[in-house]
């Protein structure tokens, strides 16, 4: 029996990115400056990729940025990358929920296999919680009973959001707005079917933590090619103001995940170490090359295993300082908004 066909790399990444921009996509500014040129650290596909950011708004975007075609290429034949977000993370989100009245429907965007509303039920027994995402996951999710009704595809998919209209008192975004093609399309669509008076709760990546200037390419959160916008918190603010939103809080201390310092490493471990056998290698690896791998890696365990200690340890201090990674964003839905 042959063995299956291998996907095919492509050998002119530029078909597979869209024209550059010479404008910032969240200001229009032509005052652009090459943040971060970068391969695929994670998983070696072929390519180069840049992050631009606007010297005047310090939106940061992957410019030119993946066509449709090429987000789904980078992410075939592949499961999803495990989220450094601990159970403990998901619950401590929740709990900044507990303060206003329990909600009776919540959606959680990009839920994936619905990790989130499994930890947040602890705290709210009797919400029903649904969830959108664009892969299968979702459908796993609801099989798990994580989330009573799943909804594939994105939440700016027209039919989706009609149906989905004024149904929510909370709409949860955990690091999602950063994998999506327009940031802004996916805040109205959510605030489109929040209730008036609903709660959006967003935590993403926050592009001035000091981390990204000190390990550069190696920080985690840069996550090239599938981050494609990194918005500072002042951005979103004023969007969501504009929506006519209240601000209930911002927080850049508790969503703080201490993963800097292993993300950096065990993405360098993984560009030293010889390379697995993927879809778009052109040659498969040898026996040789295989067992040196393993080996390797079995040695890379107690680094790895020391690096997170010293994320945890220094996360006390640093989470109150610029070295925060993320941010959290809870947004009152106003009357005005449609």
């Amino acid at each position: 029996m042959s063995p299956a066909p291998k996907a095919t790399a492509p050998q002119e990444t530029d078909s597979f990115h869209e024209p550059r921009r010479e404008d910032c996509p969240w200001c229009g500014s032509k005052r652009l400056r090459t943040r971060l040129r970068t391969p695929d650290l994670s998983r070696r596909r072929p390519g180069t990729f840049v992050v631009d950011e606007c010297r005047d708004c310090a939106h940061a975007f992957q410019n030119p940025r993946l066509t449709a075609e090429g987000l789904a290429l980078h992410h075939q034949d592949l499961p999803e990358a495990p989220h450094p977000i601990a159970p403990r993370r998901h619950r401590a989100a929740a709990r900044a929920m507990l303060a206003f009245r329990e909600p009776e429907s919540w959606l959680d965007v990009g839920t994936g296999e619905g990790a989130f509303p499994a930890a947040a039920r602890r705290y709210f027994p009797y919400t029903a919680f649904d969830g959108v995402d664009i892969t299968r996951r979702v459908q796993k999710a609801r099989a798990s009973g994580h989330i009573e009704e799943a909804h594939r595809g994105r939440l700016t998919d027209q039919g989706l959001v009609n149906r989905l209209h004024a149904r929510y008192d909370v709409v949860s975004m955990f690091h999602h707005l950063e994998h999506t093609p327009d940031p802004r399309e996916e805040l109205r669509a959510a605030l489109k079917v929040l209730r008036p008076g609903g709660h959006l709760l967003i935590e993403v990546p926050d592009p001035h933590c000091a981390f990204g200037t000190l390990l550069g390419k190696w920080w985690p959160w840069y996550a090239q090619p599938r981050h494609l916008h990194l918005m500072p918190l002042a951005n979103l603010v004023a969007e969501l103001e504009s929506q006519h939103c209240t601000i209930v809080t911002t927080d850049r201390r508790t969503p703080h995940i201490p993963y800097d310092l292993t993300g950096a490493l065990s993405l360098a471990l993984t560009r030293a170490i010889p390379a697995p056998d993927t879809p778009w290698r052109s040659t498969p690896p040898t026996a040789l090359q295989r067992r040196t791998r393993t080996t390797l890696l079995r040695a890379t365990t107690p680094f790895l295993a020391a690096a997170t200690a010293l994320d945890h340890t220094l996360a006390p201090v640093l989470r109150r300082t610029r070295f925060a990674n993320t941010y959290r964003i809870i947004a009152r839905r106003g009357e005005a908004t449609t």
